[in-house]
């Protein structure tokens, strides 16, 4: 019998972007008084005088998280467009501090759900029929509600149990206010002197556009699910849901109803007799199928969108965030992964930049040696006993403030990597994920150097090709330099420690004589007022006196002090 009623458990005012009639102008306003709010902060993070009691590390940390927690809250606020940009800037470590990655990887788009009312419309509208005349009977409390949609329980009149999804009411709409709002700011941050430096905003504004839109097109969500599901159909020990394309629309996706426990629940997980720690390795073997093998991957594998059948299947939910490697790129991480191995920075800069992970600068010699500290450190242990969220963090910390900027792709497999750790570490406390990846890491490397005969003599043979691309290659390359010193492409800098100090300190003399300056003439100005008796401005100019007055002396004090350390 079909069933209809009313959902009472969640309110549509909740928050204003939630609204069908929302203001324009107001959204506007909202908006950019964020990122002003932002940016005032950031600044006041830069200022020593902000920070009660004086400046320290632990100050400046405890402050960044502060507000991190502020930007995930009000990322909330602001609705489905900035849910989404707040989860894809949480993969971007080379972007923000550790703080507001952490803090954004925690952005849950669990929002409240839309009406019934609506649902049954929009079902309408896009496939023709009425709910009734669809569905056999039809649960109008949602499973689940997102920022983009939320889904719902349903019985086909075949008798066969599906889940709906549908997605919210005004999501395009808002979409293309929210995102030309977005690229308005997007152009202020390229231009700016300080933000803008070194930075392709526009370019991860078009990246973010492209992944929004595509994760609102069910019909490509469907195909993805149908292509994820081919490419697991050897394996028994993972399910996906089968699309009904019948009852599926732009708007509107209708699947399998295949329900399971979900992966995090491991005190579930045990009552239903289930290993862990065999569902630990499953996990991970399943990720590194879907990267190495297939080269289509899940690009959101949190616990959320992971569940387990009774008899331990893995399932995977929502595939509308997915990434795929792209010919040519294998090649690539080949060569960065020997370079890795041989300790090699110059080879591993080099296939970065070919994979567009690096923007080549004119001095390119600190990021090279960012990456031997990190190669020298990575390699002080074995490879399964590393740990992928503490080489993703060295990698971030290196790419933080550096010209990297790691492609999408890039930058969600570090997450899903992260992501099944942690989940795997929940399932056993044993677990290690590169000691999972190893065989798959080791079948790569023996491929890539063109068979699996003997070890020995696909190293030396590969080392020799090594030495005569770069024997052969030499004459090339300093033909190209010289070409590079004609062009006056090449610039040689030289660096006088005592030069460099002796023009500070001339500098900070300037500084000096032009705040004396400004001190005497409030002086005077304030002697005047006086005699004339302007009081209260008299005060005022002697306030603006000695607080310069001040300021000149910590000059003095610092130009003291930087003249005993030399």
């Amino acid at each position: 019998m079909y069933r209809k009623r009313r959902s009472t458990a969640y309110k549509d005012n909740a928050y204003r972007w939630n609204r069908e009639n929302y203001s324009r102008t107001r959204r506007f306003f909202d908006i950019w008084f964020f990122v002003f709010s932002l940016m005032a902060g950031f600044w006041l993070n830069k200022k020593s005088w902000s920070y009660p009691g004086g400046v320290t590390e632990e100050k400046r940390i405890a402050r960044r998280k502060e507000q991190a927690v502020w930007i995930r809250n009000t990322l909330l606020e602001l609705g489905p467009t900035f849910i989404k940009v707040g989860q894809l800037f949480s993969t971007r470590a080379d972007l923000f501090p550790s703080e507001y990655v952490d803090e954004l990887a925690k952005l849950q788009d669990k929002v409240p759900a839309f009406s019934y009312e609506q649902v049954e419309r929009i079902i309408e509208q896009e496939l023709g029929k009425t709910t009734p005349e669809l569905f056999h009977s039809f649960d109008p409390i949602p499973i689940a509600a997102a920022s983009l949609g939320q889904v719902h329980k349903a019985t086909l009149h075949s008798g066969e149990t599906v889940a709906v999804k549908v997605q919210r009411p005004g999501l395009k709409k808002l979409f293309e206010i929210d995102l030309a709002i977005l690229k308005g700011i997007t152009r202020y941050f390229q231009s700016h002197p300080e933000i803008g430096r070194g930075r392709d905003w526009l370019g991860i504004y078009d990246e973010c556009c492209r992944i929004l839109w595509e994760e609102i097109e069910y019909l490509t969500e469907g195909r993805n699910a149908d292509t994820f599901r081919r490419n697991f159909r050897a394996q028994d020990w993972v399910k996906v849901p089968r699309v009904n394309w019948r009852y599926t629309s732009p708007r509107v996706l209708t699947l399998e109803y295949v329900p399971g426990i979900k992966i995090s629940h491991y005190e579930a997980l045990e009552a239903a007799g289930l290993d862990r720690r065999a569902l630990a390795r499953q996990g991970a073997e399943a990720y590194l199928r879907q990267l190495l093998n297939d080269g289509f991957f899940h690009a959101d594998p949190h616990p959320g969108n992971i569940a387990v059948t009774p008899d331990g299947a893995l399932i995977f939910y929502d595939f509308g965030m997915m990434g795929q490697i792209k010919t040519g790129v294998r090649e690539q991480l080949m060569k960065t992964l020997f370079g890795i191995a041989q300790k090699d920075a110059g080879q591993v800069v080099t296939s970065l930049i070919e994979l567009g992970a690096i923007a080549p600068t004119d001095d390119m010699g600190p990021v090279r040696r960012s990456i031997q500290y990190m190669l020298d450190h990575f390699m002080d242990k074995p490879f399964e006993n590393q740990s992928v969220s503490a080489i993703s963090d060295d990698l971030y910390e290196i790419a933080y403030n550096q010209p990297f900027r790691f492609p999408a792709t890039f930058t969600f497999v570090m997450r899903a990597f992260s992501t099944l750790e942690g989940v795997g570490k929940g399932l056993d406390p044993e677990f290690n994920f590169m000691e999972v990846a190893k065989p798959f890491a080791m079948e790569i490397m023996t491929n890539g150097n063109g068979s699996q005969g003997n070890t020995f003599l696909n190293e030396l043979g590969r080392q020799a090709a090594q030495v005569s691309s770069t024997a052969l290659g030499l004459p090339r390359r300093l033909e190209d330099t010289l070409e590079k010193l004609e062009r006056g492409d090449m610039r040689v800098r030289t660096r006088s420690i005592e030069t460099e100090r002796l023009l500070r300190r001339q500098s900070s003399i300037q500084l000096g004589t032009i705040y004396a300056l400004i001190i005497s003439a409030f002086t005077l100005s304030a002697t005047l007022l006086l005699i004339n008796h302007y009081l209260w401005l008299a005060v005022i100019s002697l306030l603006v006196a000695g607080g310069m007055g001040v300021v000149l002396t910590r000059l003095i004090l610092q130009l003291d002090r930087y003249d005993k350390m030399f």
